[in-house]
């Protein structure tokens, strides 16, 4: 009985799921009259906006996955080899953004940086991407740093450290020839978060006035009708693609341990 209750749930949870995305799917291929076509999708895509919004997103995920990458993998490796004892504060600060609404740190960051303040970057669009990709970075920060957590938590980092120390490596050397390989699985987990994250945000972006991809899906939805459907259905399948890579990943990680 019990097995029952719990398929009629999870038909309930799919259904409740699918039958939007279902809707707005099939609403995307009715730009044609009478007909299902791509003729939203083909519109949205050879739009120059769209080129330039989702190509400035994407490059904005990549040096926030950099930046992530570089912040997180060795503060994640100290505390788990030297500092255990900081661990719940470090999880306590990973988890502020969650609480923290992004358009709280966007009026900060436009408070204390805008021109008149001691450090103008909101005057050049170099120094406002600066700002963005830190907020992104704070926003990944809790999937990214757990991740990454969660790969030092399956190997034994103090044996591997020792082991790179008795043959003369320094610390640079341990976490990019010792460390990073072993939770790449992992850090590849926090990047495809980080990218899903930063190609549909949109507060941060529409605040500090930079063409990404999330405020471009804002305009359009607010003066077309069908292209909108179409853009967010793009937008759900390079959420699933990230979702699909990391799993594969995640896979891919567990045969390799298998194998050795």
């Amino acid at each position: 009985m019990n097995k029952v209750f719990a398929w009629i749930a999870f038909l309930f949870g799919v259904l409740y799921f699918i039958l939007p995305l279902f809707g707005m799917a099939e609403f995307s291929l009715s730009m044609r009259r009478g007909v299902y076509s791509l003729d939203a999708y083909r519109v949205v895509l050879a739009d120059p906006q769209f080129q330039a919004t989702f190509t400035f997103s994407v490059v904005m995920a990549l040096v926030t996955i950099a930046f992530g990458i570089l912040l997180v993998v060795p503060t994640a490796y100290w505390v788990r080899l030297k500092l255990p004892g900081m661990r719940p504060w470090v999880e306590f600060v990973t988890l502020l953004p969650l609480v923290i609404p992004a358009i709280v740190v966007v009026f900060g960051y436009i408070r204390l940086y805008n021109t008149s303040s001691w450090l103008p970057m909101t005057g050049t669009a170099t120094g406002t991407n600066i700002l963005l990709m830190f907020g992104y970075s704070m926003l990944s920060l809790p999937y990214m740093y757990r991740a990454v957590d969660t790969g030092l938590r399956a190997i034994d980092v103090a044996t591997l450290t020792e082991a790179a120390q008795s043959m003369g490596a320094g610390w640079g050397t341990i976490l990019a020839r010792v460390i990073l390989p072993n939770v790449l699985p992992a850090v590849l987990s926090g990047a495809f978060l980080t990218l899903a994250i930063v190609i549909g945000e949109f507060t941060m972006a529409a605040l500090l006035d930079r063409p990404a991809f999330g405020p471009y899906m804002q305009i359009l939805g607010a003066n077309k009708a069908y292209e909108p459907a179409a853009l967010a259905v793009i937008a759900f399948a390079i959420t699933w693609a990230c979702m699909g890579l990391i799993q594969l990943s995640t896979r891919f990680s567990k045969h390799t341990r298998a194998m050795s």
